[in-house]
């Protein structure tokens, strides 16, 4: 037993050097790891002009997808540039199907889905939607469909992956945003303008519930824990809040930061995630299906407001850039929004997270 003992703690100290070498040779600063574990292990500069969208991560190969606004990056689970997808117009996110071999991308700007090898990463065809402004996408495999956010025609639609077909449209109450499967025939869908959620039936494409969010207002970001069906919804009122999947009750919320825009839940640490744009990745534990606690708020970068998880790994990405200071932004016109402050072309960066502990 003691010798037994020995060779787990030997091999927990080599894996600990291991990532502070990481760390360390990517020239940053090691800091302890907090209750999580995560630690920032590695930073690599991208560059390029423009902002940025979703990522997402394959889990079959690790690698990063990260919207760039007219294309795609794609980098290996260490940041090393593995390719790019060109003229994906006003791209916002990525979804993954591993079981056809292909990836999907939802374009903005020209109102349609590219569809691309996973292998070769080269574009396949292109997918018009029958909505306008495709934001959030999702792979449901109970439906073995791809399904878009169309935000300004407040609809969603659905393209059978294999055939690439359109299949059909979901009319919604509100402006969509992001989605989430329970893989088990339904996918559930922040409306972001009304405060709400709804739950549609991924192969008769009916919507079946609408459900309020309250005291959630203006969701953003969603993911699911799919063993116990709970949702886990970012609020730009700086929660996170956890609902019940099978009656839509709000069960629990947690503080984060402000500028969500992404989130994240791994089933097998339990771990619950939420990257906000004012520099902070805020992690909670599912305690059990009904109670959810605050693990730690950890300091990312200002900017880092979407991210990707890969649930092999455990390892969380983020991007950011430098932005120019305050004082440099235009002031808003009379009854007009502020100018978003665009990024320092260059300084666009990979953020790498990962724990020191062991599962």
């Amino acid at each position: 037993m003691q010798s037994s003992r020995s060779t787990q703690m030997a091999i927990f100290s080599s894996l600990l050097v291991f990532v502070l070498g990481l760390a360390i040779s990517a020239g940053v600063k090691a800091a302890a790891a907090g209750p999580s574990g995560y630690m920032l292990i590695k930073t690599v500069t991208l560059g390029g002009e423009g902002g940025w969208d979703y990522l997402e991560v394959d889990a079959a190969t690790h690698r990063v997808f990260i919207s760039r606004g007219s294309h795609v990056m794609v980098t290996e689970s260490d940041g090393r540039v593995a390719g790019d997808i060109p003229d994906t117009s006003g791209v916002h996110g990525i979804a993954i199907a591993n079981e056809f071999n292909h990836g999907f991308t939802s374009n903005g700007g020209s109102n349609e889905v590219t569809v691309f090898d996973l292998g070769t990463l080269k574009p396949i065809t292109q997918v018009k939607v029958t909505g306008t402004g495709p934001d959030g996408i999702l792979y449901d495999p109970a439906s073995k469909r791809v399904f878009t956010m169309n935000g300004r025609s407040e609809d969603a639609t659905a393209i059978d992956a294999k055939t690439n077909e359109v299949v059909g449209t979901v009319k919604l109450d509100g402006r969509p945003e992001s989605a989430a499967s329970d893989e088990k025939g339904h996918i559930f869908i922040n409306i972001e303008s009304k405060s709400e959620l709804a739950e549609v039936d991924s192969k008769t494409l009916q919507v079946l519930n609408t459900w309020p969010l309250a005291p959630c207002t203006s969701p953003s970001g969603l993911a699911m824990d799919t063993k116990h069906e709970r949702l886990v919804v970012g609020c730009h009122d700086n929660m996170m809040a956890f609902v019940d999947g099978t009656n839509g009750k709000v069960v629990g919320t947690v503080s984060i930061g402000a500028g969500v825009d992404a989130n994240r839940f791994d089933e097998h640490l339990g771990y619950a995630y939420a990257s906000c744009g004012d520099g902070t990745l805020t992690i909670a534990h599912e305690d059990s299906a009904d109670k959810f606690s605050l693990v730690e708020k950890i300091e990312t970068q200002r900017g880092a407001r979407t991210m990707a998880l890969d649930p092999v790994t455990d390892n969380v990405y983020v991007v950011t850039a430098d932005f120019p200071p305050p004082s440099a932004i235009p002031p808003a016109p009379a009854g007009g929004r502020t100018q978003r402050p665009q990024p320092v072309p260059g300084t666009f960066r990979l953020l790498i997270y990962a724990r020191s502990y062991p599962r």
